[in-house]
């Protein structure tokens, strides 16, 4: 794995835990943080095989 997919692998997890830890506080809605995670999710699945 190169530097960048490392990268990806532990940025991607983050993302989905700030999401899911605003939803919690109530800041995000439930559609929201749906989004938020499925676009985090896709963009470092994208990014990981584009390297």
């Amino acid at each position: 794995m190169t530097d960048a997919q490392i990268g990806l692998v532990v940025a991607t997890p983050v993302i989905v835990g700030f999401a899911l830890m605003l939803k919690r506080m109530g800041v995000l809605q439930g559609g929201g943080t749906l989004a938020a995670v499925l676009a985090s999710l896709v963009i470092g699945v994208i990014l990981f095989f584009g390297q």
